[in-house]
């Protein structure tokens, strides 16, 4: 492949890197592969098995969703500061496998249920941002050949999604979800059998470009924890996980940490704003604005996974049909794949979009796509709102298609954007720690979103199939007005929006 051909590597070291990626590669789909396939199926587990209300079922994935985007923060931490990427890499995979396997055992043991779940949060922190670490260290120096493997990382996440999505949800309504959850964890089992088995490849390139390159061996040198060291990290983390359990169980308390978690954002975004340069200013607080457009996303984003898998269930009909023929047939929990094929679909049309618009001197600032995926949010809303309120008997399978296509266009358009706002407008010595900040937000809005679907969430007591599709009519109703207002707020902010890009683009150039 041309991107593994580029300088700075010389010759000897290139097949070793390849091999050295394909590692991280391969464990990294494993572990999309289980959470992703975990997803698809949790909340028809919750409210089918585990008998739970609908209220709770968005509420729990609401405070999972926040769980998920907060604690990689502190497994950044973990891995660059203590125990190393590779450690707490596996650590991370390690702790999912067994969180899979509690919740395959949880419908005989519902003890067990909030417990697998917080170890699923934290054992995901721990290993999604090393993941991404290591491919950085690993191509260290090597700018070209970076954005060519992150093109391919991210490719296998979406490979990996669609796929179990596909599935596991399969295996759940013709197996049962114990069998659903356990291939969640057989797959991180794979994954870290082939990364036992392999990971001396990555040991053995590092060592070969500490010998080439020493400039580069620092970035991956860390020195080894103690015995006390490393007991004190399996107390915390065990400390951490039964807090994670309580908050789970305490809607009221989690409540709570979302609004100290907000103003502490607040505080510190302020306290950065007063740190920087003046001429840093303006790139800056452009950074702020955008990341909280990119952040009202994810209330959005959370409906796939609570109130658009529940419409689903009871109100879609699984069945494709061309005209009077069917051709397949999808289960409540496959739909989500949707989103994921879209995103693979739609993801090189936008690259060369953009290429093109670039050269042609017509780039489309971040601001306007923003904007435009709003639009489409809202037209994918309209649609859903359209299709609850009109349908007679079931909705066709073919709107939740085209609604997941164009939620999936905003995506792209929004949150797709958020660390390429960071990395384009803020200042680079304070990149990483409002990546930090960005990823905590956009917890907060996946929080929002389980409290914005409970709109639909159904009576106690109520028969679930006697629901029919106008039951959500008037959800789809407030996320189209929601998304139409964001639209009008943004387009009457954008001149002051363009005016602070504006001059931090000037002030960039002076101070170049």
């Amino acid at each position: 492949m041309a991107f593994f051909m580029s300088e700075p590597y010389p010759l000897p070291l290139r097949p070793a890197r390849r091999r050295a990626f394909s590692v991280v590669l391969a464990i990294e789909l494993w572990e999309r592969f289980g959470y992703y396939g975990m997803q698809a199926v949790l909340t028809i587990f919750m409210v089918q098995h585990l008998r739970m209300s609908d209220t709770h079922v968005n509420l729990m994935q609401g405070a999972l969703g926040l769980l998920m985007y907060s604690l990689p923060v502190l497994g950044g931490v973990v891995g660059d500061q203590w125990l190393g990427t590779r450690p707490t890499l596996v650590s991370g995979a390690i702790g999912l496998t067994l969180g899979y396997g509690l919740l395959a055992v949880s419908l005989q043991h519902p003890a067990l249920f909030l417990p697998a779940l917080t170890l699923i949060a934290l054992a995901s922190g721990l290993f999604k941002p090393n993941a991404g670490a290591l491919v950085k260290q690993i191509y260290a120096g090597d700018g070209t050949a970076l954005d060519a493997a992150f093109t391919l990382y991210y490719m296998a996440v979406n490979v990996g999604s669609t796929i179990s999505m596909l599935l596991v949800p399969w295996l759940q309504q013709f197996y049962g979800s114990a069998v659903a959850f356990g291939l969640c964890s057989l797959g991180l089992l794979i994954g870290l059998t082939y990364y036992a088995l392999c990971s001396r490849w990555i040991g053995r390139f590092f060592t070969l470009r500490k010998q080439s390159l020493p400039s580069l061996a620092a970035e991956i040198s860390r020195p080894a924890p103690t015995k006390r060291a490393l007991v004190a990290g399996a107390l915390g983390f065990l400390a951490l996980w039964a807090g994670s359990v309580w908050l789970m169980a305490s809607p009221s308390v989690i409540r709570f940490c979302v609004i100290i978690l907000s103003v502490a954002l607040i505080l510190l975004w302020g306290w950065l704003y007063k740190q920087v340069q003046p001429h840093e200013k303006a790139g800056l607080f452009l950074s702020y604005v955008l990341s909280v457009e990119t952040m009202a996303y994810l209330v959005f984003y959370q409906q796939q996974q609570s109130s658009l898998t529940l419409f689903a269930l009871r109100a879609v009909s699984g069945t494709y049909t061309l005209g009077s023929w069917p051709i397949f047939t999808m289960s409540a929990g496959q739909f989500q794949a949707l989103n994921p094929l879209w995103v693979m679909a739609l993801s090189p049309i936008l690259a060369w979009l953009y290429q093109r618009s670039a050269r042609t001197g017509r780039d489309v600032s971040f601001p306007v796509k923003i904007i435009l995926g709003y639009v489409c949010v809202g037209i994918a809303c309209c649609v859903l709102w359209w299709a609850a309120s009109t349908a007679q008997a079931q909705v066709s399978p073919w709107v939740m298609v085209f609604a997941y296509g164009a939620m999936s266009l905003g995506e792209l358009l929004t949150m797709g954007l958020g660390l390429a706002i960071i990395a384009r407008y803020a200042p680079a010595r304070i990149s990483a720690l409002l990546m930090g900040a960005l990823y905590l937000l956009w917890g907060v809005g996946m929080y929002g979103g389980g409290l914005v679907a409970n709109i639909a969430a159904l009576p106690e007591g109520a028969e679930q199939h006697v629901i029919r599709a106008t039951f959500y009519a008037p959800l789809f109703a407030k996320l189209s007005f929601g998304a139409g207002i964001m639209c009008l707020v943004l387009v009457g902010i954008f001149p002051f929006v363009k005016r602070l890009e504006s001059y931090h683009e000037k002030n960039f150039k002076c101070c170049k």
